[in-house]
Protein backbone atom coordinates (compact mmCIF):
# COMPACT_ATOMS: atom_id res chain seq x y z
CA UNK A 1 0.00 0.00 0.00
CA UNK A 2 0.99 3.33 -0.74
CA UNK A 3 1.83 5.98 1.72
CA UNK A 4 -0.74 7.84 0.40
CA UNK A 5 -3.27 5.12 0.26
CA UNK A 6 -2.15 4.06 3.96
CA UNK A 7 -2.76 8.15 4.80
CA UNK A 8 -6.51 7.73 3.21
CA UNK A 9 -7.49 4.53 5.26
CA UNK A 10 -6.27 6.01 8.81
CA UNK A 11 -7.85 9.44 7.65
CA UNK A 12 -10.94 7.25 6.77
CA UNK A 13 -11.07 5.05 10.03
CA UNK A 14 -10.52 8.09 12.65
CA UNK A 15 -13.67 9.88 10.73
CA UNK A 16 -15.95 6.57 11.23
CA UNK A 17 -15.06 6.49 14.74
CA UNK A 18 -15.13 9.65 15.33
CA UNK A 19 -19.22 9.69 13.78
CA UNK A 20 -19.52 6.41 16.05
CA UNK A 21 -18.70 8.35 19.05
CA UNK A 22 -20.87 10.63 19.17
CA UNK A 23 -21.41 12.81 22.95
CA UNK A 24 -24.41 10.95 24.58
CA UNK A 25 -27.78 13.25 24.52
CA UNK A 26 -28.51 14.66 27.97
CA UNK A 27 -30.90 13.47 30.58
CA UNK A 28 -34.24 15.18 30.73
CA UNK A 29 -35.35 15.65 34.31
CA UNK A 30 -38.53 16.93 34.64
CA UNK A 31 -40.10 18.62 38.15
CA UNK A 32 -43.92 19.12 38.08
CA UNK A 33 -45.36 21.66 40.29
CA UNK A 34 -48.18 22.37 42.97
CA UNK A 35 -51.82 21.15 42.31
CA UNK A 36 -50.32 18.79 39.52
CA UNK A 37 -47.87 15.04 39.25
CA UNK A 38 -45.64 13.73 36.75
CA UNK A 39 -48.45 12.73 34.33
CA UNK A 40 -48.21 16.49 33.59
CA UNK A 41 -45.10 15.70 31.72
CA UNK A 42 -46.60 12.75 29.72
CA UNK A 43 -46.96 14.60 26.24
CA UNK A 44 -43.86 16.15 26.56
CA UNK A 45 -42.04 12.92 27.74
CA UNK A 46 -43.75 10.95 24.55
CA UNK A 47 -42.25 13.73 22.23
CA UNK A 48 -38.68 13.54 23.83
CA UNK A 49 -38.31 9.66 24.48
CA UNK A 50 -39.43 10.00 20.30
CA UNK A 51 -36.12 11.58 19.80
CA UNK A 52 -34.13 9.56 21.71
CA UNK A 53 -34.36 11.41 24.71
CA UNK A 54 -33.79 9.52 28.46
CA UNK A 55 -36.37 11.44 30.68
CA UNK A 56 -36.82 11.20 34.34
CA UNK A 57 -40.22 12.64 35.64
CA UNK A 58 -39.43 13.52 39.55
CA UNK A 59 -42.45 12.78 42.30
CA UNK A 60 -41.90 16.43 44.03
CA UNK A 61 -42.88 15.83 47.15
CA UNK A 62 -43.90 19.77 46.93
CA UNK A 63 -43.18 20.02 51.15
CA UNK A 64 -40.45 22.98 51.53
CA UNK A 65 -38.49 24.46 48.99
CA UNK A 66 -34.96 23.26 50.45
CA UNK A 67 -36.52 19.48 51.07
CA UNK A 68 -37.48 19.22 47.71
CA UNK A 69 -34.80 20.50 46.23
CA UNK A 70 -32.53 18.01 47.99
CA UNK A 71 -34.69 15.44 46.66
CA UNK A 72 -34.14 16.28 43.36
CA UNK A 73 -30.69 17.24 43.29
CA UNK A 74 -30.31 13.46 44.61
CA UNK A 75 -31.67 11.99 41.62
CA UNK A 76 -29.16 14.60 39.22
CA UNK A 77 -26.66 13.39 41.43
CA UNK A 78 -27.72 9.45 40.34
CA UNK A 79 -27.52 10.13 36.48
CA UNK A 80 -23.95 9.85 35.09
CA UNK A 81 -23.42 12.41 31.78
CA UNK A 82 -25.08 15.79 31.31
CA UNK A 83 -28.90 16.96 32.10
CA UNK A 84 -31.17 19.18 31.47
CA UNK A 85 -33.40 20.47 34.29
CA UNK A 86 -37.06 21.43 33.66
CA UNK A 87 -39.34 22.82 36.04
CA UNK A 88 -43.15 23.85 36.07
CA UNK A 89 -44.37 26.64 38.13
CA UNK A 90 -43.25 26.04 42.04
CA UNK A 91 -40.63 23.20 40.22
CA UNK A 92 -38.96 26.14 39.08
CA UNK A 93 -38.01 27.39 42.11
CA UNK A 94 -37.29 23.61 42.76
CA UNK A 95 -34.58 23.39 40.01
CA UNK A 96 -33.11 26.97 40.35
CA UNK A 97 -31.73 25.37 43.78
CA UNK A 98 -31.34 21.76 43.09
CA UNK A 99 -28.89 22.29 40.49
CA UNK A 100 -26.76 23.89 42.33
CA UNK A 101 -23.22 22.00 43.15
CA UNK A 102 -23.81 20.16 39.56
CA UNK A 103 -21.68 20.39 36.78
CA UNK A 104 -23.25 18.25 34.88
CA UNK A 105 -26.47 20.43 34.39
CA UNK A 106 -26.04 21.80 31.29
CA UNK A 107 -29.48 24.23 31.21
CA UNK A 108 -32.44 24.99 33.17
CA UNK A 109 -35.82 24.90 31.27
CA UNK A 110 -38.75 27.08 32.96
CA UNK A 111 -42.15 26.02 31.76
CA UNK A 112 -44.80 28.50 33.44
CA UNK A 113 -42.26 28.34 36.21
CA UNK A 114 -41.04 30.49 39.39
CA UNK A 115 -37.29 31.52 39.00
CA UNK A 116 -36.71 33.50 41.93
CA UNK A 117 -33.72 35.20 43.57
CA UNK A 118 -32.10 34.38 46.66
CA UNK A 119 -34.31 35.73 49.60
CA UNK A 120 -37.53 35.61 47.07
CA UNK A 121 -40.61 32.85 47.77
CA UNK A 122 -42.64 32.03 45.37
CA UNK A 123 -46.34 33.64 46.65
CA UNK A 124 -44.03 37.13 46.76
CA UNK A 125 -43.11 36.94 43.05
CA UNK A 126 -46.91 35.61 42.05
CA UNK A 127 -48.34 38.78 43.50
CA UNK A 128 -45.32 41.36 42.24
CA UNK A 129 -47.87 41.82 39.18
CA UNK A 130 -51.51 42.50 38.83
CA UNK A 131 -53.63 39.19 37.16
CA UNK A 132 -53.30 35.79 39.56
CA UNK A 133 -56.48 34.70 40.76
CA UNK A 134 -55.20 31.49 42.64
CA UNK A 135 -55.85 32.93 45.98
CA UNK A 136 -59.70 32.82 44.82
CA UNK A 137 -59.76 29.27 43.41
CA UNK A 138 -58.44 27.65 46.52
CA UNK A 139 -60.50 25.06 48.21
CA UNK A 140 -60.21 25.32 52.07
CA UNK A 141 -56.58 24.44 53.58
CA UNK A 142 -56.48 20.95 55.03
CA UNK A 143 -54.87 20.95 58.58
CA UNK A 144 -52.07 19.08 59.04
CA UNK A 145 -51.30 16.95 62.26
CA UNK A 146 -47.69 18.36 62.34
CA UNK A 147 -48.67 21.50 61.62
CA UNK A 148 -49.31 23.58 58.63
CA UNK A 149 -51.75 23.51 56.10
CA UNK A 150 -52.05 22.18 52.64
CA UNK A 151 -53.76 23.95 49.46
CA UNK A 152 -55.78 22.52 46.76
CA UNK A 153 -57.50 24.75 43.90
CA UNK A 154 -61.26 23.47 44.38
CA UNK A 155 -62.24 21.38 41.72
CA UNK A 156 -65.50 23.13 40.45
CA UNK A 157 -62.98 26.12 39.68
CA UNK A 158 -59.99 24.08 38.65
CA UNK A 159 -60.05 23.79 34.87
CA UNK A 160 -60.67 28.17 34.56
CA UNK A 161 -58.40 28.98 36.68
CA UNK A 162 -55.18 26.31 35.81
CA UNK A 163 -55.85 24.32 32.44
CA UNK A 164 -58.73 26.51 30.81
CA UNK A 165 -57.28 24.92 27.08
CA UNK A 166 -57.16 21.46 28.07
CA UNK A 167 -60.45 19.44 27.36
CA UNK A 168 -62.51 19.47 30.37
CA UNK A 169 -62.72 15.68 30.15
CA UNK A 170 -59.01 15.76 31.12
CA UNK A 171 -59.54 18.74 33.65
CA UNK A 172 -61.78 16.61 35.83
CA UNK A 173 -59.02 14.09 36.07
CA UNK A 174 -56.38 16.30 36.64
CA UNK A 175 -58.44 18.42 39.54
CA UNK A 176 -59.14 15.28 41.54
CA UNK A 177 -55.55 13.68 41.61
CA UNK A 178 -53.77 16.83 41.83
CA UNK A 179 -50.93 17.07 44.50
CA UNK A 180 -51.65 19.31 46.66
CA UNK A 181 -48.59 22.13 48.44
CA UNK A 182 -48.00 23.51 51.79
CA UNK A 183 -48.86 27.45 52.20
CA UNK A 184 -44.90 26.68 53.70
CA UNK A 185 -43.43 25.66 50.42
CA UNK A 186 -44.98 28.94 48.90
CA UNK A 187 -44.02 31.34 51.59
CA UNK A 188 -40.18 29.81 51.91
CA UNK A 189 -37.21 32.19 51.03
CA UNK A 190 -35.31 30.83 48.00
CA UNK A 191 -31.66 30.28 48.06
CA UNK A 192 -28.96 31.77 45.65
CA UNK A 193 -30.40 30.39 41.89
CA UNK A 194 -28.49 28.42 39.54
CA UNK A 195 -29.98 30.73 36.83
CA UNK A 196 -27.65 33.27 36.90
CA UNK A 197 -24.65 30.74 35.73
CA UNK A 198 -26.51 27.70 33.94
CA UNK A 199 -27.96 28.91 30.78
CA UNK A 200 -31.90 29.32 30.92
CA UNK A 201 -34.80 28.97 28.57
CA UNK A 202 -38.76 30.21 29.64
CA UNK A 203 -42.24 28.86 27.84
CA UNK A 204 -45.47 30.16 29.28
CA UNK A 205 -48.66 31.36 27.92
CA UNK A 206 -50.12 34.90 28.52
CA UNK A 207 -53.39 33.28 29.38
CA UNK A 208 -51.52 32.04 32.60
CA UNK A 209 -54.15 32.86 36.27
CA UNK A 210 -51.62 31.47 38.73
CA UNK A 211 -48.50 33.41 37.70
CA UNK A 212 -49.32 36.07 35.57
CA UNK A 213 -47.35 36.80 32.14
CA UNK A 214 -45.79 40.12 33.48
CA UNK A 215 -44.23 38.22 36.59
CA UNK A 216 -43.19 35.42 34.32
CA UNK A 217 -41.22 37.33 31.64
CA UNK A 218 -39.90 39.47 34.62
CA UNK A 219 -38.22 36.39 35.68
CA UNK A 220 -37.14 35.73 31.68
CA UNK A 221 -35.52 38.77 31.45
CA UNK A 222 -33.87 38.97 34.69
CA UNK A 223 -32.85 35.30 34.32
CA UNK A 224 -31.08 36.42 30.83
CA UNK A 225 -32.94 33.68 29.21
CA UNK A 226 -31.73 32.25 25.51
CA UNK A 227 -34.82 31.79 24.35
CA UNK A 228 -38.50 32.74 25.43
CA UNK A 229 -41.38 31.48 23.94
CA UNK A 230 -44.75 33.44 25.04
CA UNK A 231 -47.96 31.53 23.93
CA UNK A 232 -51.05 32.99 22.91
CA UNK A 233 -53.89 32.30 25.47
CA UNK A 234 -51.93 29.22 26.98
CA UNK A 235 -53.14 28.70 30.48
CA UNK A 236 -50.48 27.70 33.44
CA UNK A 237 -50.32 23.65 31.85
CA UNK A 238 -48.92 24.98 28.96
CA UNK A 239 -46.73 22.00 28.59
CA UNK A 240 -50.39 19.56 28.85
CA UNK A 241 -51.78 21.73 26.09
CA UNK A 242 -49.07 22.42 23.97
CA UNK A 243 -47.08 19.40 24.56
CA UNK A 244 -44.94 19.62 21.29
CA UNK A 245 -43.89 23.05 21.75
CA UNK A 246 -42.46 22.61 25.13
CA UNK A 247 -40.56 19.92 24.15
CA UNK A 248 -38.91 21.16 21.17
CA UNK A 249 -37.84 24.39 23.24
CA UNK A 250 -36.08 21.39 25.78
CA UNK A 251 -34.38 19.82 22.70
CA UNK A 252 -33.35 23.22 21.79
CA UNK A 253 -32.19 23.72 25.30
CA UNK A 254 -30.03 20.10 25.21
CA UNK A 255 -28.27 20.99 22.67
Amino acid sequence: MSKIAATVAIATALMSGAAVAQPAKPTIVLVHGAFADSSSWNGVIANLQKNGYTTVAVANPLRSVSGDARLVSDVVASIAGPVVLVGHSYGGQVISNAAKGHDNVKSLVYVAAFAPDAGEAASELAGKFPGGTLGEALAPPVKLTGGGVDLYIDQAKFRDQFAHDVPAEATALMAAGQRPITEAALTEKSGEPAWKHVPSFFVYGDGDKNIPAKALGYMAERARSKRTVVVNSASHVVMVSQPDLVAKLIDEAAR
